[in-house]
């Protein structure tokens, strides 16, 4: 990414934001308990850029994309898309904030109508923008070549596709209202190893083509730090780290990010092993201070008291926990490069 779109007025900036849900404990009597998924999270997406979001399945990264494509509602904290609060957006502006920002899900077979064509699914956002039968018979054409389909691939309905063919028709529907932002929610962990580089180089020339900004969500970190400018670290709900994605995945830590990194290296999943000692905290009663103190052999008192703030780490790298200067320093030379 260019040295200006770093320095850029951001595109995207999230600020304190929290979602609070209400779940029902067990039991004929059981009353609500809050549950926090998101808590206290702000970051940056300077325009051009791509920032990945990385945690554990639970960590909260979803219910943040659903808020910014305004399908939840935030318990608390602020989203800025283009400058401008979207909890305060008036009729007018909701219209073209659904033009603005798009999505790209995981199961590119379940986000597609099997009963229309996909010239109807890839017109279906202009269609909802008002745009004439004419300028979307148009357009649709384009639109399938740009993503690296046959014009012709219209005519015919999801199921005649590949894995990959389809996560291409959602990639066309996503552009064809010429959104700023794109929400990508795991576009690639439904696909063949063999078809992934595929739609990533699309989405990274698509980017420099059309000047789009990325919220990329993912679990596979090699993929999140080879298409991110930036990375942030969710764990239960908190971001943990946060930085360049050279200097998080290369240089991670926060002791969580560490283990991320570590199954990372090993070819797992993040459920294949525990990411550290202890058990996975209660959602309804999480630990005092820092979340992460449960599981983490680095824990003391202080973890136990205080909750760990966002703390400078270095060229714009930021962790949240009491003692990463002191674990950095313990490690083997090779073990901090690694």
């Amino acid at each position: 990414m260019s040295g200006e779109a770093q320095i850029a007025m951001p595109l995207v900036r999230v600020r304190g934001l929290t979602k609070q849900f209400h779940a029902r404990g067990l039991g004929l009597f059981a009353t609500t308990r809050p549950v926090v998924a998101v808590d206290d999270v702000s970051f940056d997406i300077p325009a051009g850029t791509t920032f990945g979001l990385v945690g554990e399945s639970g960590s909260g990264k979803t219910t943040v994309a659903k808020m910014m494509l305004k399908l939840e509602k935030p318990s608390g904290g602020a989203i800025e898309i283009a400058g401008r609060d979207i909890a305060a957006h008036d009729a007018s502006e909701r219209a073209a904030y659904r033009r603005m920002v798009q999505a790209v899900l995981q199961d590119p077979y379940g986000a597609l109508s099997p009963r229309l064509r996909v010239r109807d699914i890839v017109g279906e956002p202009m269609r909802a923008q008002g745009e004439t039968q004419a300028a979307i018979d148009a357009a649709v054409p384009r639109l399938l070549e740009s993503v690296g389909l046959a014009r012709e691939a219209g005519t015919r309905y999801p199921h005649q596709f590949s894995g990959g063919q389809r996560q291409r028709v959602a990639i066309a529907r996503a552009i064809s209202v010429n959104p700023r932002l794109l929400v990508l929610d795991e576009p690639v962990s439904a696909l063949d190893v063999s078809i992934r580089a595929q739609i990533l180089n699309l989405l990274v020339e698509m980017q420099a083509r059309l000047g789009l900004t990325y919220l990329f969500i993912g679990h596979d970190l090699a993929i999140v730090n080879h298409i991110s400018t930036s990375v942030g670290v969710m764990y239960f709900g908190r971001m943990v780290e946060i930085g360049p994605a050279d200097s998080v995945l290369g240089r991670p830590l926060h002791p969580y990010t560490r283990r991320l990194v570590t199954v990372a290296s090993m070819r797992e999943p993040f459920g294949s092993q525990r990411l550290g000692s202890g058990e996975l905290p209660d959602p309804h009663n999480p630990p005092s201070g820092c979340h992460f103190r449960t599981r983490c052999r680095f824990a003391d008192a202080q973890c136990a008291a205080a909750r760990p703030a966002l703390r400078p780490a270095g060229d714009g790298h930021q962790v949240a926990c009491h003692h990463f200067e002191a674990i950095e320093a313990a490690q083997p030379r090779a073990a901090r490069t690694a």
